[in-house]
């Protein structure tokens, strides 16, 4: 099985902004809903993780020693990181919703995101049909990854919703990837 799981909350994330390649440490919350997600998820036989740090600070939460793959950092989204989401110009969002190869000055296309991650997940495919491996990423590759257990596109990016520390699963069936689960919650005591 693969174990996607999206890092704890960041103070980026409470106040609202756009992270993308800023590196900020979880706040409070943040380990508490890492240290629940990783007790969801249980033993594992590999953790692998991008190398920002909220998502090597929640991958310690399942194995102290993650494999860094940036195949499944978060997009960049150049000028507009540390920006609040409702300042991002609606043309700025409409360009990233209807063209996968928009990018904005010093940013990323979501097209090279979705070629990025379906490499890495095809390089996996075959280990989660023999292991459990969970990743610790970031929304947007996360999303790409589910769009590729789906045999879709991008454009589900914005039709769904995925929380911090939020939990998704997939497998390898007789025809290729399944989609498990999206968006599984841990509980907060």
């Amino acid at each position: 099985m693969l174990y996607l799981v999206r890092h704890g909350r960041t103070s980026h994330n409470k106040e609202g902004r756009l992270q993308g390649r800023l590196d900020p440490d979880l706040d409070e919350i943040g380990h508490r809903q890492a240290a629940a997600i990783a007790e969801v998820v249980g033993d594992v036989d590999a953790v692998i993780s991008s190398s920002l740090q909220r998502a090597r600070q929640t991958a310690a939460y399942f194995n102290d020693d993650p494999v860094i793959d940036d195949r499944w950092i978060e997009i960049a989204y150049g000028e507009y990181e540390g920006v609040p989401v409702g300042e991002v110009p609606p043309e700025v969002w409409q360009a990233w919703r209807t063209n996968a190869e928009f990018r904005t000055l010093g940013g990323e296309s979501f097209g090279d995101l979705d070629r990025r991650v379906r490499s890495a997940c095809v390089d996996l495919i075959e280990r989660i049909g023999d292991e459990d491996v969970v990743v610790v990423s970031h929304v947007s590759p996360i999303k790409a990854a589910v769009a590729w257990s789906l045999d879709v596109t991008m454009d589900i990016m914005f039709h769904c919703h995925l929380s911090q520390a939020s939990l998704c699963r997939i497998d390898v069936g007789r025809f290729g990837p399944l989609l498990h689960s999206f968006n599984e919650q841990a509980r907060l005591d």
